[in-house]
């Protein structure tokens, strides 16, 4: 009769490799192909190092000084802080295209709430934020629990939070000279600081931060595994016990919220509060969301490829205007750009894993 033996003794003595399947030598391009599928936010990093490095052979010390550089900065701050919120929802496989219209309509509750209703700045801000967070609510919820097209969804939210904007702001700018003497708490994310020969804004501050912070949750959280998962296949997700209407609704909302932010920071980049500006920033958003790399199917891509392709962007407009090219040809390489990563991300995904 043989000897009775323990779960524990009879694992300890078996074999402990994961099989394996041998595909056979790779070529470098099957390789190359690998990485990239692992590593999304490669492809924009290339191009971005590719494009610094052409631009500062033709500009030299024009493009490569510590004031061009930051200038870069400056200039996709607001993109960059939109395009964050863009990459949460297409990462879910949705599209946001009222991102924009958000962040307009939050700056201008926050100059009107401390102007119109002479509410402090601060409780200004804080009804801004509340107003994009309210904004993302209706969003998620209409997509997660109507069940209707996150396009459809945010495309009649473009023209409601549109329209809403012009008609409480009675279409009125409220100056920078007057926000500076008696709210200067609104242009906080503006105000400029020297380090060496480069200048920042907290605004640059806030985006950078905000990359790193989605990109630590995103990646190291059970939250973000859950977009990911709500984005590569949501009906494998609600299987797999993933409460996928609580997740579309928080991603949704905290893009309104990190919209409300880009309003705020829009407040500090222009001066002013304007019901007029920030109108391209839905399309903005997008190009650099395609451009760094996040597939427009969901579930992969990085939001530091995102932060690649907006600096991308920034880098063919001043390098363009620095060497006196006409404007057109911004959009025409941008145009290029859009379609090579779309055609870049359709490669990848053929890859095996």
């Amino acid at each position: 009769m043989s000897t009775p033996q323990s779960y524990e003794a009879a694992v300890a003595g078996s074999p402990d490799k994961v099989a394996e399947f041998d595909h056979g030598p790779q070529s470098f391009i099957q390789k190359f192909q690998h990485a990239l599928h692992v590593t999304p936010s490669l492809v924009p990093l290339i191009v971005l190092v590719m494009s610094v490095v052409i631009f500062g052979l033709l500009l030299g010390s024009k493009f490569f000084s510590p004031f061009a550089m930051t200038l870069i900065l400056q200039q996709v701050g607001i993109v960059g802080i939109v395009a964050c919120a863009q990459s949460l929802v297409i990462l879910t496989a949705g599209i946001d295209l009222s991102v924009g219209a958000i962040m307009v309509l939050s700056s201008v509750v926050m100059g009107q709430f401390t102007f119109r209703y002479g509410v402090p700045p601060v409780m200004g801000v804080a009804f801004g934020l509340l107003c994009g967070l309210l904004c993302g609510y209706i969003n998620g919820w209409l997509v997660a629990k109507m069940k209707l097209p996150p396009f459809i969804v945010t495309l009649g939210m473009w023209q409601i939070v549109l329209a809403s904007n012009f008609l409480y702001s009675a279409n009125e700018t409220i100056r920078s000279q007057e926000i500076a003497e008696k709210a200067a708490f609104l242009q906080f994310f503006g105000e400029k600081f020297k380090m060496g020969g480069a200048v920042f804004t907290y605004g640059v501050i806030f985006m950078i931060a905000l990359v790193l912070i989605l990109a630590y949750v995103l990646r190291h959280t059970a939250w973000g595994r859950h977009v990911y998962a709500v984005g590569d296949d949501k009906e494998a997700a609600e299987l797999s016990g993933v409460n996928t209407d609580k997740v579309l609704i928080s991603v949704y909302m905290l893009s309104g919220l990190i919209c409300a932010f880009a309003g705020w920071a829009l407040i500090g980049r222009i001066g002013s509060v304007s019901p007029t500006s920030g109108q391209l920033a839905n399309i903005e958003s997008i190009t650099a969301v395609v451009i760094g790399g996040i597939s427009l199917f969901g579930g992969r891509g990085s939001v530091l490829g995102t932060f690649f392709g907006a600096l991308i962007v920034g880098v063919f407009t001043l390098g363009l205007r620095l060497l006196g090219a006409d404007a057109q040809w911004t959009y025409l390489l941008i145009g290029v750009l859009i379609i090579a990563a779309v055609a870049v991300d359709q490669w990848i995904r053929k890859v095996s894993v």
